[in-house]
């Protein structure tokens, strides 16, 4: 179930919320095939777009159930066949329309797709939207890796030898185990020590000490990820 805020049929300026009980997936204007949109609508059918990722969904036959942002390409006139009440228009342009989203969005976990390609700076400030809103638990799917930031604690159970990536948005120190190199006794900063390419030496436990890590694994632990992070579990305060 999720609730949405409706006076007439409009919106009020007031950022509405939507609340729902299950996992959600996020469609967003970037590269993003019908399969990966699939690949989410199987852990997660209820489905929402970013602005342009509106045209992902029409294209696959889906009707999102919100679409947020300054819907530049909607209110420019493009025929999606989306009613006025799906829309939810954030003229502001200080923010992404991932970010918009993800103030609007609340759920146990919010799968993205569409937010990587060939746009870096739109790849990047996804990243720093994860950080600063560590309280939504998001996975984001591109055609070889997902990456989310880091819970205060996880166990995965990967197979022996996965590619395991660290990435710090900020200073931030753990404990492993099931790493080939632990990192207890690290720290790890965006311009100092960093922890691309480690590896799984089988089930892998994580904690770290503040939301400041991505992890980036391989698309094939989709499933598993997604499993983790929708167990009840401690997460991160708001900021």
């Amino acid at each position: 179930m999720w609730r949405v805020d409706l006076l007439g049929g409009k919106y009020t300026e007031m950022e509405q919320i939507v609340r729902s009980l299950e996992p959600i997936t996020l469609v967003g204007a970037g590269e993003c095939a019908e399969i990966d949109i699939k690949q989410c609508l199987d852990m997660a059918p209820r489905v929402f777009a970013a602005d342009g990722g509106a045209r992902h969904c029409r294209a696959a036959g889906i009707m999102p159930e919100l679409v947020i942002g300054d819907l530049d390409s909607i209110l420019e006139g493009e025929t999606l066949d989306i009613p006025p009440t799906h829309l939810h228009h954030v003229a502001e342009q200080d923010s992404t329309d991932f970010e918009k989203a993800l103030r609007v969005l609340t759920a146990p976990l919010i799968l993205g797709v569409g937010f990587t390609g060939a746009r870096m700076d739109h790849q990047l400030a996804c990243y720093n939207a994860l950080v600063r809103y560590p309280e939504r638990r998001c996975v984001l799917l591109s055609d070889s890796d997902i990456a989310f930031l880091a819970p205060p604690s996880l166990e995965l159970p990967l197979v022996a030898g996965t590619r395991v990536s660290l990435f710090p948005m900020g200073l931030v120190e753990g404990v492993s185990d099931g790493l080939r190199w632990p990192i207890a006794g690290l720290t790890f900063t965006p311009d100092g020590r960093i922890g691309t390419s480690n590896e799984a030496t089988g089930a892998v436990m994580l904690s770290v000490t503040a939301p400041k890590m991505l992890v980036i694994l391989p698309r094939e632990c989709f499933a598993i990820v997604v499993t983790a992070l929708a167990a009840p579990s401690g997460s991160w305060p708001a900021l």
